[in-house]
């Protein structure tokens, strides 16, 4: 071979190789992959992951089972990550293979997720089937600004007297649901869920740490009520690890937004309950090493529930005004938050208590004595407060109960000095003697909510003395039969509030007219067909 040949043949397969790596070139994916280095009440240190960013999702595979558990990088520390664990991480060993997902931790969404049960991943819990989602929304997110937002000017009915007459709640609103267990801080939740059937109101419910079979009955009576067409329930257990629990609010809040965001809706977002998220995220940042403060909760939980509780808003209803916002594409929706927080021996000034009432717009106090002498909503009108105010009321309502709040105040004092046995005035007893029959007129049982015109009948006649004449036994079956005779007889004078919002001359007379009829057949001991022919007569 002579040597020019021998130049040719070598070119050739230079040519031929270079050709070969340009081709393998595009084909090449190159993969990060790292390791477990140890694994720990739901925490893991994982080696080898140096491109790494925060809050990434992590996909862990087990080499015994082969399951793919998720895993959200947390501590990006300089020789390793230490990542919670979303998942069963018992299945999880030494030397597992990580790798990463690119993309920060997100839900799945839709309108396929409405009446169902999922976890903090979004995946179904109720043995119904996959859901058909439409796309992810991110976990954590940065709540809108000042520019995209409106001031609340919309009520958000809860369907209970003493809440929505004395501390309204407006729509994009943070109202605290504050008290001791077993005060019923959850049934005013799944209250006002149930009330948001005819006010086109979309509901989230995330249960924190409780019982899986108080989670199934919570469902099954949100099914009975008609409500959970409406609603979805994001449950991590008390058998969850501590990580499910702590984001399953923000995953709850992701799906939320979803609704207010690119459709326009309004939602409702109950967090049952926040103590159980900062307890469980204190366990894991325990385990994660970072530094204990106050009550060995770490430096940063009050941000853990600020950037949570912050993202509730009322959207402007103006579309040039959401024009900038990368996530927002239809005006005028809202979210409302109603967190819950459970104190010990009703103190309120304890850590996580007033950490949450500081970010919140106001807060429903429930006290424990009240709720076992019989007053039920057991709320504290002194503690309670909504920095919303009448901002969130009907004008009909405003009217009614402008002094409502001040009245309970004045008669809670005057009953704390009547106690002492002391002579009082004529004055005196006869505010005593209305304070006690507006306490029972607020009382109301649990699931049975009432529209804002039932509301404003009821409470327009205790404020304006109606009732001073009837014995405090009578109150409650006196407005059974008062609402019943409205609906039959009067359902104009309910439908002029509705329509209206206000409570006009002709409307208030109508109304004076109606109670004090019912009021004369009351207690004579004749039926509801004497009041009917009484008035067709």
């Amino acid at each position: 071979m002579t040597s020019s040949e021998s130049l040719l043949r070598a070119s050739e397969i230079k040519k031929a190789l270079l050709e070969q790596i340009d081709r393998y070139e595009e084909q090449l994916q190159v993969e990060e992959v790292g390791e477990v280095l140890e694994v720990k009440d739901g925490v893991a240190r994982i080696w080898g992951l140096s491109s790494c960013v925060a809050n990434e999702m992590l996909e862990i595979t087990s080499r015994s089972s082969g399951d793919a558990v998720i895993g959200l990088a947390s501590n990006l520390e300089e020789d390793n990550i230490g990542a919670v664990i979303l998942g069963d991480y018992l299945v999880l060993k030494e030397g597992d293979p990580v790798r990463r997902t690119g993309r920060v931790l997100s839900v799945p969404v839709g309108p396929a997720v409405l009446g169902r049960v999922v976890d903090t991943l979004g995946q179904p819990r109720d043995g119904r089937g996959p859901i058909d989602t439409v796309g992810f929304m991110r976990v954590d997110r940065k709540a809108p600004g000042i520019v995209y937002r409106q001031p609340v000017n919309e009520p958000l009915q809860t369907g209970l007297k003493a809440i929505d007459s004395m501390i309204p709640i407006g729509r994009g609103q943070r109202e605290l649901i504050i008290g001791d267990r077993g005060t019923g801080k959850t049934a005013v939740a799944i209250d006002a869920i149930i009330n948001q059937k005819s006010e086109d109101v979309i509901c989230v419910y995330c249960a924190i740490g409780q019982k899986a079979s108080t989670v199934a009955g919570i469902a099954e009576k949100l099914r009975e009520e008609g409500a959970m067409d409406y609603t979805v329930i994001v449950a991590a257990n008390a058998s969850d690890p501590a990580p499910v629990q702590f984001m399953a609010p923000y995953a709850a809040c992701a799906i939320g937004e979803y609704f207010t965001y690119k459709e326009g809706r309004h939602v409702l977002v109950v967090y049952d309950d926040l103590s159980k998220q900062a307890d469980a995220y204190r366990e894991a940042s325990l385990i994660l090493r970072r530094p204990p403060g106050r009550e060995a909760y770490p430096g940063d939980v009050f941000y853990l529930h600020s950037r949570l509780l912050e993202r509730a808003a009322k959207i402007s209803s103006d579309p040039k005004a959401i024009e900038g916002h990368p996530d927002i594409e239809k005006p005028g929706g809202s979210l409302t938050a109603l967190p819950i927080v459970q104190t010990a021996a009703g103190d309120v000034s304890a850590y996580i208590p007033t950490n949450v009432i500081s970010i919140t717009d106001g807060q429903i106090f429930l006290e424990t004595d009240l709720f076992y002498s019989g007053v039920r909503p057991a709320v504290n009108v002194g503690i309670s407060v909504s920095r919303v105010g009448g901002n969130a009321q009907i004008k009909a309502m405003k009217k009614v109960a402008g002094s409502l709040r001040i009245d309970m105040a004045q008669f809670r004092e005057l009953e704390a000095f009547a106690q002492f046995g002391t002579e009082l005035d004529t004055a005196t007893q006869r505010q005593l003697d209305r304070g006690v029959r507006i306490v029972e007129i607020l009382k109301q049982g649990q699931y049975e909510t009432m529209s804002v015109d039932e509301q404003v009948m009821v409470i327009f006649a205790a404020t304006q003395g109606y009732l001073d004449g009837l014995e405090v036994s009578e109150i409650r079956s006196w407005e059974t039969g008062f609402l019943e005779y409205m609906s039959a007889q009067e359902a104009e004078v309910g439908q002029a509030i509705r329509d209206e919002g206000v409570i006009s001359e002709k409307t208030e007379g109508a109304l004076r007219k109606a109670i004090e009829f019912y009021g004369d057949t009351f207690g004579s001991g004749e039926g509801e067909s004497e009041v009917a022919e009484a008035e067709s007569a």
